[in-house]
């Protein structure tokens, strides 16, 4: 179980006894420990400000305990970066899990995503600064995981238009629009402290996504001058 970033309690990791064979379980719960720790130090204090003792003291730890799981302090950055990311994605994997729906499994993930960020507010500034401090980086991780992970939504998005669901148009359009939308609210709600409830956010996308702002009368007279256009084209 993974700590929350806000949570300030020392967890004390204990250095393995000389001779003890590993224990990969007990391996990956003390690089948990290690990677709940410096993802805090990081978001409240900033990488520059962060060195490896200032992890190992707040563990009760010596800093050679924090250099056998993470060689340098980049390592240690970009892996706290990397669990944000794997955890935002088991956050929403594990609330659309059993939804059959593809409309529903689609709302469900956006309130997941919003959800992960109004819990975890302080993991944004990890997004901030990977961005601002590994500017080399060919993509910053949090696009690494979506163009890894957005095949199945792709294909969903398809069906739904196959189905008659979602009106004809190019699916990068649909998921670069939502995408969007969730990566600015996460920061905008970061930026500004703004403190509405992530329900209601999610409902407010869901509601002008799926059903736009233009009322039916408006959406018939543009449809009505868009074929006006089109037929003008043609004769022309």
């Amino acid at each position: 179980m993974h700590l929350p970033i806000e949570e300030h309690t020392k967890t004390a990791v204990q250095p393995r006894q000389v001779g003890r064979p590993r224990n990969p379980s007990l391996q990956e719960r003390r690089r948990d420990e290690i990677l709940d720790v410096a993802a805090r130090l990081f978001a409240e204090q900033g990488y520059h400000q962060v060195d490896v003792q200032a992890v190992a003291d707040e563990l009760g730890v010596g800093k050679g305990t924090v250099y056998r799981y993470f060689a340098r302090k980049e390592e240690l950055f970009l892996a706290a970066v990397d669990r944000v990311v794997r955890r935002l994605k088991s956050a929403v994997d594990s609330r659309i899990e059993g939804i059959d729906d593809p409309m529903e499994r689609i709302a469900g993930a956006i309130r997941a995503y919003l959800e992960f960020f109004a819990k975890n507010s302080l993991l944004v500034e990890l997004l901030i600064q990977e961005r601002a401090q590994f500017k080399d980086r060919s993509q910053p991780t949090y696009f690494e995981y979506r163009d890894v992970n957005i095949g199945p939504w792709r294909q969903l998005l398809q069906e739904l238009i196959a189905q008659g669901r979602i009106r004809a148009m190019p699916v990068e359009r649909i998921i670069t629009v939502i995408s969007d939308l969730l990566y600015g609210t996460m920061f905008t709600n970061y930026f500004t402290r703004r403190r509405s409830s992530f329900r209601t956010q999610a409902a407010d996308i869901l509601d002008i996504a799926f059903f736009g702002i233009l009322s039916d009368q408006e959406r018939s007279t543009r449809s009505r001058d868009a074929a006006a256009v089109r037929g003008r084209q043609k004769r022309g």
